[in-house]
Formats: C-alpha cells, sequence, structure tokens
C-alpha cells in the first residue's frame, strides 16, 4: 500500500513539473516552426542584415521559442533580384510552409514578393529595409491585405532630408542618377519634388539599369546638364561603377547619396579621397535607451558597431513577427499573426525589452490577455493602418572607419520639415 501511494505521489509531482515546465516554454524544443527570411546574403551590406534576423531568432529562442515551439530562421538569398526573390519566397511558402515571411531589402523585391506570393497565400510580411510609398497606396487601396509590415520607414523621409542638405549647403541644381526600380523611381520622383519645393533646380533625372557593362552614357547625360552637385539614389555595385564613371569624367565630388550607399564596400571602391564632400541620408534610431541597449547588445555579439544599413531595422522586424507569432498562438494562419501586430505594439501596454528576458516578460503579459510595447533598436515601434512607420533622421559623411554622424534630426523636426515641403 505505501509503494503504491509513493508511486501514485511521484506521479502527481511529475505531471505538476511537466505542467510548469510547459507553462515556462521549456518545452518549447520539443517542436519547431520555420519562419521564412528573404535577404540579400550575396552582397557585403545584407549579410549582417541576415545575421541580426538570425541573433533576434536566437534571443527567442533563448526565452523558451514561441508560440511553444523552437523558431527556425530558414534563409533564402534574394540577390537583389525580383525573379530570385519572389522564387525564394514561393519555396517558403509552399514547401517549408511558413506562415511568416521577413524580407526582403529592396522595395523592388518585396514588392512582387508580397503581390504574387505572400498577399495571395495569406501569409505575413515584415521587411526590414523597403520604403518605396507604392506599399503605403498599395495598402490603401486593400491590395497589402493587411498582411504588409516595414520598420523602416518610407522613402518621404529620406527624400525630405536630401532636399534638407542641399538646402543647407546651398546647392542651386542638382542632377540625380537613380536605380530603375520601384524603389528608385520612387526616389527620384519625391527627390525632385522636394528639391523644387527647397528651390533647387532639378538638371537632369537619370536612371541606370542593373549590370551594365558601363554607365557611361547615363552619366555623360547627367554631366551634360551641368549640375553644382549629384544626387544618387543607387545600389552599391552600380553607384560604384556611376561614381567612378562620374569623377573619370571631371564631375563634381558634391554628392548627395542615400542610406543604401552608406557601404563600406562602395566607399572601398569609389575611394575615400573622391567622397569627402559626399553626404549621405538615412533614417536614425531615436536618442533612447532601447537603441542603446540595442547597440550594446551588437557590439558584444558582433564585436563592431551595427553602422551597416537596417541592422537595428531587421532585429526589431524580426523581434516583432515573433512576439505577434507568441501573441497569436499555436497553428496560427499568416492573417492571425498580422492581427496580433497590435497587441505586441500596444503604445499602452507593458513595456517589454528586446531581449530573450523581455521575450519572456512579453509571454507572461500576453498570457494573463495583455497587450505589449515592443521597445527595440528603433524605439517604441507603431505602425499605422498601412503597416508603415516614421522615424528620426540622420545625416553622415563617410571615414576611415565607416561612416560619422553629421547631424541627427528628431522625428519631431522631420515630420514638420516634411509638412513645409508640402
Amino acid at each position: 500500500m505505501t509503494q503504491r501511494k509513493s508511486a501514485l505521489r511521484a506521479l502527481m509531482l511529475g505531471s505538476a513539473a511537466g505542467l510548469s515546465l510547459l507553462a515556462s516554454g521549456a518545452f518549447a524544443q520539443e517542436c519547431t516552426t520555420k519562419i521564412g527570411a528573404v535577404l540579400p546574403t550575396s552582397v557585403d551590406w545584407g549579410r549582417p542584415i541576415a545575421e541580426v534576423a538570425q541573433f533576434a531568432v536566437d534571443q527567442v529562442n533563448e526565452a523558451g521559442g514561441a508560440a511553444g515551439c523552437k523558431i527556425e530562421m530558414v534563409l533564402r538569398d534574394s540577390q537583389v533580384d525580383p525573379k530570385v526573390g519572389v522564387d525564394a519566397a514561393k519555396a517558403l511558402v509552399d514547401l517549408e510552409g511558413v506562415k511568416v515571411l521577413l524580407g526582403a531589402v529592396s522595395s523592388g523585391v518585396s514588392m512582387p514578393i508580397l503581390t504574387s506570393v505572400t498577399a495571395p497565400s495569406g501569409v505575413m510580411q515584415m521587411s526590414c529595409c523597403s520604403s518605396s510609398t507604392a506599399f503605403t497606396k498599395l495598402a490603401q487601396e486593400g491590395g497589402t491585405k493587411g498582411l504588409w509590415f516595414r520598420t523602416f520607414a518610407t522613402t518621404a523621409v529620406q527624400s525630405a532630408v536630401g532636399a534638407k542638405v542641399a538646402q543647407d549647403k546651398g546647392y542651386k541644381s542638382v542632377a540625380i542618377l537613380y536605380k530603375n526600380d520601384d524603389w528608385g523611381q520612387d526616389m527620384a520622383r519625391l527627390i525632385a519634388a522636394d528639391f523644387a519645393a527647397v528651390g533647387v533646380e532639378v538638371t537632369a533625372s537619370v536612371a541606370i539599369n542593373d549590370a551594365q557593362p558601363s554607365y557611361r552614357a547615363e552619366v555623360t547625360e547627367a554631366l551634360g546638364s551641368q549640375p553644382e552637385a549629384l544626387y544618387l539614389a543607387l545600389y552599391p555595385a552600380e553607384g560604384t561603377s556611376a561614381v567612378r564613371e562620374w569623377i573619370s569624367l571631371g564631375g563634381t565630388q558634391k554628392m548627395i547619396v542615400a542610406n543604401s550607399l552608406k557601404s563600406d564596400e562602395f566607399r572601398d571602391n569609389v575611394g575615400l579621397q573622391y567622397l569627402g564632400e559626399t553626404l549621405g541620408t538615412d533614417t536614425a534610431s531615436p536618442r533612447a535607451e532601447s537603441a542603446d541597449a540595442f547597440r550594446a547588445r551588437y557590439v558584444e555579439k558582433f564585436g563592431s558597431e551595427p553602422n551597416g544599413p537596417g541592422l537595428a531595422n531587421s532585429y526589431d522586424a524580426t523581434m516583432i513577427a515573433l512576439l505577434a507569432m507568441e501573441a497569436a498562438g499555436p497553428d496560427a494562419s499568416g492573417a492571425d499573426v498580422a492581427a496580433a501586430v497590435a497587441r505586441v505594439t500596444d503604445p499602452a501596454g507593458t513595456p517589454v525589452s528586446a531581449d530573450a528576458a523581455g521575450f519572456a516578460q512579453a509571454r507572461e503579459v500576453l498570457a494573463g490577455g495583455g497587450t505589449v510595447m515592443y521597445q527595440g533598436g528603433t524605439g517604441n515601434v507603431r505602425f499605422d493602418a498601412n503597416g508603415d512607420v516614421s522615424a528620426p533622421a540622420v545625416v553622415w559623411s563617410f571615414t576611415e572607419g565607416g561612416t560619422s554622424e553629421v547631424e541627427y534630426i528628431s522625428l519631431d523636426d522631420v515630420d514638420a520639415f516634411i509638412a513645409s515641403l508640402r
């Protein structure tokens, strides 16, 4: 009789321990949920974006996973190519069965993935680095089905700050070289209007296509308009070739560049000696404790400063997507996860940090029916009805070690300047 009582007591204790482990998320390692990522790992500035997304996944797994399971990020290289990106996304959705997709970086890759893969399949897409205003328009028309979010501010911010730089430098005329894709076309349209609003003449606006053996014809066209300065909305590969042509033909070294050229590859291949008068624009992390905390974690993990484009945005995109998966619960659809984003970015919710401890705290709050306010590398992220965010901005210059901040522009000042342009 004593043995039977002891056995029963052991069984009860074991059951209680098992329930406790389950509640704590320790059983998360017993199952795995896959999320997809389509990011440009074959280019030097794209690899860190993917690495920091994996870092966020590792933090969540350290906290016990999301929605009861360990998370596996299945990563595919977009090669900054729309067709490659779409094929990669289809494989992730159709073969891997992902309900959440991170990516892409270029708007020209993200848009066809959204319209031909994720939205038709009911998969939530969270981009770290796509800024075209075409997504806003598509969302307003119902084309995103509420499945699209991005942690990077729209091109309207960079465009406005580019015009501010030209105004502050006293430039009277500017030529534009832009990448001939959704992002570049959007940038060229916006920046031309913003230059005009501050009294800067656009002497030429010339499209640059991918993988041409030479950009001499395009550069000659822009140079022939005799601008005082040059604006570049290009990526490092074509940007390097175009600027080399520009300099060799006697073009001015007074250049304003979008954040896509915030690249060691571009700086080194062009030569720092030709970039001394170049100023770049970018969105910026707020001057907040959460941004400082992200920087410290990044330096500890990777041994370098998070100076590349989109790093804090990529971390936040991944963390928010996984928090939404936690809020939506097991077996949630992509639409369920998308709907849960509001629960984890609620301004009135419980503040949680962007690390393993913060995720574990969020799990408890969400399990109790509450909401959380995620505080990450880009601050307290808040999405509007179109899945868009706003952000402060920064003007930067190239240095031997990377880039250096020239001016920080607060969110209020960014919004005020944009309003003045309109």
